[in-house]
């Protein structure tokens, strides 16, 4: 068996009749084509939700944070409950795709996409809290360690408030690159499909000149590996530092030296709960169940039980430190029997629902890989992790070591607004970005089609595990260029000696059969074929549609001539269509004989 083969017992990650061209086409298609219907209900709801939220944000920063329920003992409330809420939700996204790419999980294909993009958008939200919560957020620059203007003004380094700016900070821009980088090829490959001139040339800047050389998929996989190197230990660290936010202090409940990899454990189970909340909306609003499927929802699922248990050990032992200690003080921690039976109860026992019993479901195999139940406990998790923010900052700071400070804490309505908001704001962002950027990576998908598509193991299961046995009934039996040839491989005969197969066609770069290429003999004779001794090759890239690497395709199937194009037939762009891979279909390419054949007359 090949190495790079699946075990037939392994479900595949790719389900369908796909073949390369259909990944393209069908990736592409949410950003190249029009929204449905799903799109568009989703996105009005998550604006109306955007609007109302940064009406109370402006509300706010008019008035005063006096509107906000805020009281003398407990200052921090609901606005930083939102923001470690947001920063924890933050941390799956890079966590996934960094640390599946250096195990090398195939299953990483289909969701990292949406998981680094829901980091950086998290990240967002999580920052406007600490802003807004300034009461002069105009002011915001003065935390900075910039030069003293201000008379004695200087930020504090001893303090885990300012290394939270630069952990957050540095976290979101190797988020950034890494996000970005790993869209590169995607970019490419719209560029060279669109037909709108403008998209073509934004998405020609975005891809940073990708060609698909040899020498770009070895810098992309060297660059990837490093950026996922730097970035694993960074989400470690990131909510490390605020958890010290709380753990540096002497409140009850919060002086704990289990807050750092609690902290840690919390963020990655709340992570991956939103990243599965957000596959389960995606792949219904773009179409894509038939790669982000319920195999992946799975091993989500297995990773949200993980998890799971260590924030749920977590919470047993600060249970059991807090009534084994014997002090007045720590019977009423957010995880204590004065809390599970005090005025916060509801708070208290909706933590331990949310986040203990529900997620213990998960262990049973039928809900595990059942949709709406997986969506139903991925949102049961957020609202549980988000009360245990809430549990750890209201609950410890009503109730101090001093009685006469003790006191309660209510939302006002522009509390729930602003944070409704940022969920408003946070869904605006991601639907604005599926209908920008590929929701999945589409080459990387690729990658693994032969080995875990559907139509591939099925093949094996039906012919065995060598290639040739089926390779005349694979339609898709080419894998994908990504080097581009000398000019010797295009100009030059590269079939064996002796071979009567038209000389300007590179069928190894192509991988053709020998029907295939019996049928390019017949289509070359019929349009012309191309002399680079005595003719000069066209500009085949101002026709709609052509990128560099399109143009490279048709120069490697034998055309370079506005002439040849013209004489294209039905049954001519049929086999292109089976021959090149993401070769543009009709309403993406136009009417290629007219524009050719205007563009020779000029």
């Amino acid at each position: 068996m090949s190495s790079h083969y699946e075990a037939p017992i392994r479900e595949p990650l790719v389900t369908g009749e796909k073949t390369y061209h259909d990944i393209s086409v069908e990736v592409g298609a949410p950003v190249l084509g029009r929204a449905n219907k799903t799109w568009y209900i989703v996105f009005t709801l998550a604006l109306i939700a955007f609007l109302w939220g940064l009406g109370c944000i402006i509300y706010t920063v008019s008035t005063g944070i006096g509107v906000w329920g805020l009281n003398k003992t407990i200052g921090w409330a609901w606005d930083i409950t939102n923001f470690v809420w947001w920063v924890g939700i933050g941390h799956a996204g890079t966590l996934i795709s960094a640390v599946l790419l250096l195990f090398r999980q195939k299953w990483r294909m289909a969701v990292n996409r949406s998981a680094e993009a829901m980091t950086i958008f998290a990240v967002v939200q999580a920052g406007l809290f600490p802003i807004i919560h300034m009461g002069r957020p105009w002011l915001a620059y003065w935390v900075l360690p910039i030069p003293n203007q201000f008379g004695s003004l200087w930020v504090n380094f001893n303090s885990p408030l300012l290394w939270d700016v630069f952990a957050i900070s540095t976290y979101l821009s190797v988020s950034l690159v890494f996000w970005w980088t790993g869209l590169l090829p995607d970019f490419a490959m719209l560029r060279d499909r669109t037909t709108n001139e403008f998209q073509k040339k934004i998405y020609g800047i975005l891809s940073f000149g990708w060609s698909g050389r040899v020498k770009d998929w070895q810098r992309f996989e060297e660059v990837s590996l490093v950026l996922a190197g730097l970035a694993t230990p960074l989400v470690l660290s990131v909510h490390t530092i605020v958890s010290f936010d709380f753990a540096t202090s002497v409140v009850p409940g919060w002086h704990s030296t289990i807050f750092p990899p609690y902290f840690v454990a919390g963020a990655i189970f709340s992570g991956f709960a939103m990243v599965q909340t957000l596959l389960i909306i995606m792949r219904k609003v773009v179409n894509l169940q038939d790669y982000i499927t319920l195999l992946h929802i799975e091993y989500m699922n297995k990773v949200i039980l993980l998890t799971g248990g260590i924030v749920s050990v977590a919470y047993i032992t600060e249970f059991f430190i807090g009534w084994y200690s014997g002090t007045s003080y720590e019977n009423y921690t957010y995880l204590s029997f004065g809390a599970a039976t005090g005025p916060y109860a509801w708070a208290f026992w909706a933590l331990i629902i949310c986040n203990f019993v529900v997620p213990l479901t998960l262990w049973v195999k039928k809900l595990r890989r059942n949709i709406l139940w997986t969506f139903i406990v991925a949102l049961v998790i957020n609202i549980g992790m988000w009360f245990e923010r809430f549990d750890i900052i209201v609950i410890d700071l009503s109730k101090g070591r001093t009685p006469s400070s003790w006191a309660m804490f209510s939302p006002t309505f522009v509390d729930i607004g602003v944070f409704i908001g940022t969920i408003g704001f946070f869904f605006v962002l991601f639907l604005l970005y599926a209908r920008t950027f590929p929701v999945i990576a589409q080459a990387e998908v690729k990658t693994i089609l032969k080995s875990s598509g559907e139509y591939y193991k099925n093949l094996r299961a039906k012919h065995g595990d060598d290639v040739p046995h089926h390779a005349e009934s694979d339609p898709t039996a080419k894998e994908p260029e990504a080097n581009v040839k000398d000019s010797d491989a295009f100009m030059g005969s590269t079939s064996s000696e002796g071979s009567s197969h038209e000389a300007t066609v590179n069928a190894d770069a192509l991988n053709l059969t020998d029907t295939q290429k019996d049928q390019l003999d017949a289509m070359l004779a019929r349009i012309g074929t191309y002399n680079p001794q005595t003719e000069k090759s066209d500009d085949l890239q101002k026709l709609d549609g052509v990128g560099p690497v399109l143009e490279q395709h048709l120069h490697q199937v034998g055309i370079y001539k506005y002439d040849q194009i013209s004489k294209l037939t039905k049954e001519d762009y049929e086999l292109l269509d089976e021959v090149i891979e993401n070769f543009p279909i009709a309403t993406n390419r136009g009417d290629w004989n007219v524009q050719a054949t205007e563009l020779k007359n000029k």
